[in-house]
């Protein structure tokens, strides 16, 4: 059944519209590249506790190949239903949604029968695609499950969307969100300068996925020029591969960095903060070798909490870059602080079980 915005649950619409912290969803694998059903649980009851305020499942970080070896279906199964008995309070469910048009509305159908509350639309299936054509595509994906829009860099599979189509996007009915990731200011703002103008920046929650400029993100405004006047818009919440680990500290940081914005006094401790943030994101996502290692990376940060039993992906050629290691043991000393390791040592026994 097609599933409208205005049918959701109004607490989640709230949570969605003011922003939140939506971590995206790791795959737990067993040495055998096998889905690891317990250690999965694990994860998603980590991020619950952690006070995330939703979870993104079957995106980028989740690993697009599951789709390919039948793991689509049950992972989001299991995230949705360790969800719902782990906690009682309001949670966003995202489903990752990719590939072309049959694909993608199969998976629409699917997550929201799951009881998952929006879809994130990938595009790169779409990679040759006119504007007009891509358009089309998410009108009849809009048409099965509110969305939420997904600018992917290019290095991880992406392509380049212009101000033309994010105007157009935002102007369909079913959109509720956002996730700005292209991890370049210009196409950043090409996003804003499209919500503003099809009149959507009062409906449309915009989320930082640029995990290279998080606190900056959500603690700048943004003054578009349309027509002749000023809009300020800004980053409601985030929704982040950089937050699938280390997912305590991030719900911290947010918190702060709202009530920073709320206060109107924005200190030069917290934008230095930035620094260091992306720079434990250049370890965990590689960023040395172009991103190569952006899963494993978080992979073996989340294998050393031992929330994962190891670094394995679907595919046996993506693992840790060389000297990637090694980068991670320099930020995990360095911004020790930012970590959240006795947070999941206390509570990882009962996540397991």
């Amino acid at each position: 059944m097609a599933l409208h915005k205005n049918e959701l649950d109004p607490r989640i619409r709230q949570l969605i519209a003011e922003g939140t912290v939506i971590p995206a969803h790791p795959l737990a694998l067993d040495a055998d590249r096998r889905l690891d059903q317990r250690r999965q649980r694990a994860l998603t009851r980590y991020y619950i506790d952690a006070g995330a305020g939703g979870l993104a499942v079957g995106v980028h970080t989740t690993q697009f190949a599951i789709r390919e070896v039948g793991l689509y279906e049950p992972v989001l199964r299991n995230a949705a239903e360790t969800a719902r008995d782990w906690t009682e309070r309001p949670l966003v469910l995202v489903a990752g949604l990719a590939g072309a048009t049959e694909q993608a509305l199969a998976e629409a159908r699917l997550a929201a029968g799951l009881g998952y509350h929006a879809g994130l639309l990938s595009l790169g299936a779409m990679r040759n695609a006119s504007t007009p054509d891509i358009v089309a595509h998410c009108r009849a994906i809009a048409k099965e499950i509110p969305l939420i829009g997904f600018y992917l860099q290019p290095a991880v599979g992406g392509r380049e969307l212009g101000a033309d189509f994010w105007t157009a996007f935002a102007a369909i009915d079913n959109v509720v969100a956002i996730k700005v990731a292209p991890f370049n200011r210009y196409r950043t703002l090409d996003v804003f300068k499209g919500v503003v103008a099809a009149g959507a920046a009062e409906r449309i929650a915009l989320y930082t996925g640029n995990d290279d400029h998080i606190v900056l993100d959500l603690t700048l405004p943004f003054d578009i020029r349309h027509n002749g006047k000023t809009q300020r818009l800004e980053f409601r919440g985030g929704l982040l591969g950089h937050w699938s680990v280390w997912t305590k500290s991030a719900v911290e940081l947010f918190a702060r960095c709202r009530a920073a914005k709320a206060a109107g006094r924005i200190d030069q401790d917290l934008l230095a903060l930035d620094a260091r943030v992306t720079d434990c994101n250049a370890a965990f996502f590689d960023v040395a070798h172009n991103f190569h290692g952006c899963i494993a990376g978080c992979h073996e940060v989340l294998r050393r909490q031992g929330l994962l039993e190891g670094i394995w992906c679907l595919d046996p050629q993506e693992g840790l870059s060389p000297g990637q290691a090694e980068e991670i043991d320099r930020v995990t000393s360095e911004h020790a602080d930012l970590s959240d390791d006795a947070f999941v040592a206390r509570n990882l026994e009962r996540w397991l079980a």
